[in-house]
């Protein structure tokens, strides 16, 4: 299959996708979720079992007595919680499978000496063993929160099944139990005691063995957990972060996001000549990758190859958040992978930036209003601020925080005022005229990163909500107008998503496609910020440089997007855990490259 991607002349170059991954893994997943399903109902309905499906249900071991029923839903379970892992071709879950399943056809000859239900539990084994080349995906990094997070849902969903189990047999209950009964029942029975409920002739030991079976997984699983190696999550290492720093020295200048290169919660591959990089982070099985590669160009496909294989080993999804034209024709070309432009980001030209003019008249009024309130401003960079001064603007930072969740990823670096970051820039706002708070006379931050030698790029923007509105825009103009003494010549602002779309959708003749596209958008802002993001942006006047994500397929897309802001910290699938009890990640994550939604509002 081929597709499309712009060039920077404006006309679509066609380029050839690269091999698509195997299909066997995946189909022997679903093969073993469709196997596990079928045991699991073959244990849990007296009906199903005796039914036509009789031989499809034989699939593993025994649904016939107490003991065939519970190791019929054991094994179902099993599967359920091995095909995901299948499909991603891990070798861990190729092994397991390989032992449970022979495992389960001595139970189906053993048990129930049925000859061709044993055959049947060979057939999956058979195409396992012959195709285990294909799994080979080494582990995710992992933590042994994992663990609690297995015991959570493995008791919701025990709760959940035992319940079923307790009233799949209504003809052989004794008396009608309550609601509160049955549930009762479940949580005795899965600690091994008998509950509230009573049935007649085995049934009583068939429910008591099934229900004995989800307790005794839930545990096996949650200690497998707790005690296995702990693999942490890469994050960059002192060795990486100089080598980078290096790169950064000479060809920094190209991409605005190279800084953020340096967070310290991403890992980092080099090109086999350590004259490029990509940076990444893993989230829920994908590889995301941010901005360009760091280095010389011509480099750049030896660390994409490199980003490439590492994603194959782990059976991870590759995917590029925020890449540049230049990048996403790199990565195209190199991977056969696709690109879809995702939004523009806002960058500013210093020596064209004015406050004259009709355009500028909102912020000019607003910036004006604000400095007759009695604010001031100044504009430095992080090696000139004093380390005390220091200290109240990180604490200052962190409690003007506008969300419990920190934010950040592909546009925020995760810390302010460390000694290795001396060229980042800061520009403070602060009021004299009033009795100083915590803080000082502090009321406003914005902190800049560096862009090569000339420019900064926007990292995060906090203010006191006790503040007068217009702080941002007042320490945006206040950054522009300090620029040329600093020898800065280009600030790159936001990123707005999906802005031509915002743009275009809002003029005179746009179609109806293009209308309800631009309704969805402006509907999502209420969460997203998505429109406001954009017209806080354009105030500046700036140049709109486009931005692009980079995937493998477009059934990839959605997951890449939930793996995203899971990264950006829009939605956290995480336990939430109590303050004092989460751990710290190698750098504080920031706050998100953008604007508060009241603060973008009130202005």
């Amino acid at each position: 299959m081929s597709g499309e991607v712009p060039s920077r002349s404006g006309r679509a170059r066609r380029i050839v996708r690269g091999p698509r991954p195997e299909a066997v893994p995946a189909l022997v997943g679903r093969a073993c979720a469709v196997v596990g399903a079928l045991d699991i109902a073959a244990g849990v309905f007296p009906r199903f079992r005796h039914s036509r499906m009789h031989a499809m249900a034989e699939v593993l071991p025994g649904s016939l007595g107490p003991f065939a029923a519970a190791l019929s839903l054991s094994a179902g379970v099993l599967l359920l919680l091995l095909a995901h892992g299948l499909k991603r071709r891990k070798r861990r879950a190729w092994r397991a499978a390989v032992a449970l399943l022979p495992a389960g056809a001595i139970s189906q000859f053993v048990y129930r000496h049925s000859l061709i239900g044993a055959l049947i539990s060979l057939a999956l084994f058979v195409p396992l063993v012959i195709h285990r080349d294909e799994f080979k995906a080494l582990p995710d990094p992992r933590s042994r929160w994992r663990a609690l997070a297995n015991f959570v849902l493995m008791s919701a969903g025990s709760l959940a099944l035992g319940l079923v189990i307790v009233s799949a047999h209504p003809r052989r209950t004794i008396g009608d139990p309550s609601l509160a009964d049955r549930l009762t029942h479940v949580i005795y029975g899965l600690f091994g005691f008998e509950g509230p409920v009573d049935y007649e002739g085995s049934t009583s030991w068939t429910v008591a063995f099934s229900l004995g079976a989800l307790g005794l997984i839930t545990a096996v699983t949650t200690i497998y957990l707790a005690f296995r190696p702990e693999h942490p999550a890469a994050h960059l290492t002192e060795e990486d972060e100089t080598r980078l720093r290096a790169l950064l020295e000479k060809h920094g200048a190209r991409d605005s996001l190279g800084h953020f290169a340096l967070r310290r919660d991403k890992a980092v591959v080099f090109s086999p000549s350590g004259k490029a990089a990509v940076t990444y982070r893993v989230v829920s099985g994908v590889m995301l990758a941010s901005g360009d590669p760091i280095g010389d160009v011509e480099a750049w496909p030896g660390a994409i190859e490199r980003f490439m294989d590492e994603a194959k080993a782990h059976s991870w999804t590759p995917a590029v958040m925020g890449c540049s034209e230049t990048g996403g024709e790199v990565w195209t070309r190199e991977t056969g992978l696709d690109a879809l432009e995702l939004g523009d980001e806002a960058v500013v030209d210093v020596a064209d930036f004015s406050l004259a003019g009709r355009a500028m008249r909102n912020v000019r009024q607003m910036v004006k209003r604000i400095e007759r309130a009695g604010y001031e401003t100044r504009v430095r960079r992080i090696r000139d601020v004093g380390e005390a001064e220091l200290d109240r603007i990180r604490r200052a930072a962190e409690d003007w925080r506008g969300t419990d969740t920190e934010r950040g990823f592909s546009m925020a670096l995760g810390r302010i005022g460390d000694p290795s970051d001396g060229d980042c820039l800061i520009a403070t706002a602060h009021k004299t005229d009033e009795l100083p708070g915590p803080y000082g006379d502090l009321k406003a931050i914005l902190h800049f990163v560096p862009w090569g030698t000339d420019g900064v790029s926007l990292d995060l923007m906090r203010r006191d909500r006790a503040a007068d509105p217009g702080m941002n825009e007042l320490l945006i103009v206040a950054a522009l107008q300090a620029s040329p003494k600093l020898g800065i010549t280009r600030i790159s602002l936001n990123f707005a998503m999906f802005r031509s779309a915002l743009a275009r959708g809002e003029k005179i003749g746009a179609g109806p496609v293009l209308r309800a596209w631009r309704g969805l958008l402006v509907f999502l802002s209420r969460w997203f910020q998505i429109e406001s993001l954009y017209k806080f942006n354009a105030k500046f006047q700036p140049r709109w440089e486009p931005r692009f994500v980079v995937y493998r397929a477009s059934g990839d897309l959605p997951r890449i997007g939930l793996a995203a802001m899971q990264a950006e910290g829009f939605v956290n699938l995480a336990l939430p855990l109590p303050r004092f009890l989460r751990r710290t990640s190698p750098a504080a994550r920031p706050c998100p490259h953008q604007v508060a939604e009241h603060e973008v509002r009130a202005a």
